[in-house]
C-alpha cells in the first residue's frame, strides 16, 4: 500500500482466514448459553458457478471427501443454485458435531481456494435455531475474513431480525472476528442450511 492509497483512503484488502471457521464450535457453546441458540448441523458454502474441467475435478473431489462416510449413514453432501446463480454446496452433521460440520466447510473452502478458485468464493454459513424456532446463520464472509448474524424473520417474507442480529454480535464478541460494517451484512434469502 502506498502513500497515494493513504490519501484516497484505499486500503488493502483483508487476506482470508479460513482457520477463523475453527472459531465456530466455541461461538456455537456462547451462542446457545447467551441466546438460547442450538446448532442445525447445515452449513453450506456459496461460490460463483465456474465451467470447466478443473472445476469439474474439484467437485468431484470435495464430493469424494465429504461423501466418503455415506456407507457408514453419513448423508451426502448436496450441491444446488440459488436465482442468482451462484452455486450452494450443503453439508449435514449431527447438531451436536459442530466440529465435524467446520470441518467439512473449511475443507471445501481450502480444496476451491487451493484450486485456483478463492475468487469465486462468497461466503460459508453454519445455522442454528432457537427452541420458539428461530433462525439464525453465522455467514463466514470469505474476502472480508470475518463473521456477520443473519436472522431471517419468519413467515416466508423476505423481512430480518436487525435486533436479534445486533444482539447476537454483541452476545459473540469475543469469539469471533465479527464485521464491523454493517453494510456487509447481506442477507442470504434461502440460503441452503438455514
Amino acid at each position: 500500500m502506498g502513500l497515494l492509497d493513504t490519501i484516497l483512503g484505499r486500503s488493502k484488502p483483508v487476506r482470508p482466514d479460513l482457520d477463523q471457521l475453527f472459531a465456530v464450535p466455541s461461538a456455537a457453546l456462547t451462542l446457545q448459553a447467551g441466546a438460547g441458540f442450538i446448532p442445525t448441523g447445515l452449513g453450506s458454502v456459496c461460490f460463483a458457478g465456474v465451467e470447466g474441467g478443473t472445476f469439474a475435478r474439484i467437485r468431484q473431489d470435495v464430493e469424494e471427501l465429504l461423501d466418503a462416510d455415506t456407507d457408514r449413514g453419513g448423508i451426502p453432501v448436496e450441491f444446488s443454485q440459488d436465482s442468482y446463480g451462484y452455486t450452494w454446496l450443503l453439508s449435514r452433521r449431527s447438531p451436536d458435531d459442530v466440529a465435524s460440520l467446520v470441518n467439512d466447510l473449511h475443507a471445501v473452502n481450502i480444496l476451491l481456494q487451493d484450486g485456483g478458485f478463492g475468487p469465486q468464493l462468497l461466503c460459508s454459513l453454519i445455522g442454528f435455531r432457537a427452541a420458539e424456532g428461530r433462525s439464525l446463520a453465522l455467514v463466514y464472509l470469505y474476502k472480508r475474513g470475518t463473521f456477520y448474524p443473519f436472522a431471517p424473520v419468519r413467515g416466508g417474507a423476505e423481512k430480518r431480525d436487525n435486533q436479534l442480529e445486533l444482539q447476537i454480535r454483541a452476545t459473540l464478541g469475543d469469539d469471533l472476528r465479527v464485521e464491523r460494517d454493517l453494510s456487509r451484512w447481506f442477507p442470504v434469502w434461502g440460503a441452503p442450511g438455514l
